[in-house]
């Protein structure tokens, strides 16, 4: 992703700045999606793996990345308090 868009990118809600995703926080998020554990902010499943994404600075709420685009919708962020193994 462009520097200068992530430099810009932040939470919608909070305003918390955004960084990407890690490949130990993907494998942890693609861990639970495959055990049917997680859920949007708006409680809806999530069925899909996800390739890449956005996590905020606090580490609360991860935003996917589709087709090289951040999908910054509040009520399609994720939470990670749902889990359990979450990376530290």
């Amino acid at each position: 992703m462009d520097k200068r868009l992530l430099d810009i990118l932040c939470d919608p809600v909070t305003k918390t700045p955004v960084r990407m995703l890690r490949r130990d926080e993907l494998d942890a998020l693609n861990r639970a999606i495959a055990g049917g554990n997680l859920d949007t902010v708006a409680g809806e499943k999530i069925s899909t793996p996800i390739a890449a994404g956005l996590i905020t600075t606090d580490r609360k709420v991860v935003y996917r990345i589709e087709d090289d685009i951040p999908v910054m919708l509040a009520e399609e962020g994720i939470g990670t308090l749902q889990l359990g193994d979450f990376p530290a």
